[in-house]
Parts: structure tokens; sequence; C-alpha cells
């Protein structure tokens, strides 16, 4: 249940924004092999069929994951959403930096983004991606006020299997979106942080091997 409502939760917070971006990826490029087209389809605010199973398995996949993690222990699904939500956000930033925009660079929201970003400003948001991840390897045993089902030095390992899952999550999008469309919009930023989430809380799910 706690699972559950902590997605529910993420998605009216963000107004689905990047829900949003993962269906119109997947409508576009499920609908499409034609990259012209593909866009075209990714501008169109209807959903089809390939944009509502993808949101519907990436809630799933979300709200199974999480559940699993809550499992070994209610500061272990705390700690994975923080660090999740952070690293998640931080990969599609790396896309901006080295794929160009592409599509209706006019009426993008992701277009001044693009032309803004600088190394510096990469820099800083890897910053506070790993000083959140710090802060997670420190914090689930003061949020939960007992010991925890494993080590400390299991819970670190955790935390890096799941950056580096969400880290070959991202290189995947990444030359998706190369080779299909020879860059990115708006649209694959969402659905680049939808993966990559999705990709962070299996590998911490992987290295902590589920209930004890």
């Amino acid at each position: 249940m706690a699972a559950a409502l902590g997605t529910v939760l993420s998605v009216v917070m963000t107004g689905a924004f990047h829900e949003d971006g993962l269906a119109d990826v997947a409508d576009g490029l499920g609908g499409s092999l034609n990259r012209e087209r593909a866009l075209d389809i990714m501008k169109d605010s209807r959903v089809g069929a390939f944009g509502a199973i993808a949101v519907m398995l990436a809630l799933l996949c979300k709200v199974a994951l999480l559940a699993l993690l809550g499992s070994v222990g209610l500061s272990v699904m705390v700690g994975a959403v923080f660090a999740g939500h952070v690293v998640s956000r931080t990969w599609p930033l790396l896309t901006i930096r080295l794929l160009p925009h592409v599509g209706d660079t006019a009426q993008s929201k992701s277009k001044p983004l693009a032309d803004q970003i600088s190394l510096t400003a990469l820099l800083v948001a890897a910053v506070w991606c790993f000083g959140a991840l710090a802060l997670t390897a420190a914090a689930p045993a003061a949020i939960e006020m007992v010991a925890m089902p494993f080590s400390p030095s299991d819970w670190r390992r955790a935390l890096l299997v799941g950056m580096l899952a969400a880290a070959v999550a991202w290189l995947w999008m990444y030359r998706w979106f190369s080779r299909r469309l020879q860059g990115f919009t708006g649209d694959c930023l969402g659905a680049t942080q939808q993966v990559c989430e999705i990709a962070f809380y299996l590998g911490m799910a992987c290295a902590l091997g589920g209930p004890a």
C-alpha cells in the first residue's frame, strides 16, 4: 500500500510530467520507423496504445519494486525513493549535453534548457546527485530507528548497483534516441527519467535480494 500511495503521490506532485514524456516516446518510436513521422506523433497530445501500455507497465514496475524494497524495511523503500528520484533526474541532463535538440524548436519547452546547460551546470548537478547518494547511504537506520536486516556495506553496495543500473538504462536510451531521432526532445528527457528510475529500483532490489 505504501509503495502504491508513494507512486501516486509522485505522479500527482509532478503532474505526470515525466510519464507524459514516456507515453509520447512510446507512441512515436513504437508507432513509426520513420524519424519525421515519429516526431509528429510525439507532438500529438493524444495517447495511443503504445503510450498507454508503456505508462501502465512503468507504474506497475515501480509499485512492485518499491513493495519489494519495502518488504526488506521501510527505511529501504524511503531511501530508494529519495535517491532514485535524484539519480533519475540527473541522467537526462547528460542527454541534453551530448545530443542536439530536434523537433519543433519554436514551441519546445526543453530547447532553452538545451541552449543554456553548460559543463559547469552538469558538474553541479553531479555534485548534488552524489551528495544525495551519500546522504542516503547514511540515513536508513536513522529513519527506521531499528537495526537494518543487512550490513551498512550491503546498503552502500545496493545504492552503487542501483546507480550502475540507471547508468546502463541511460546509455540504452541515449543510443536509442541517437539512432532513431539523431537527437532528443523534451519527451525523450521524461522517458529517460522514468526508465532510469525503474532501473535504479531494480538494481537495488537485485542487490538486496528481496525479503530477508
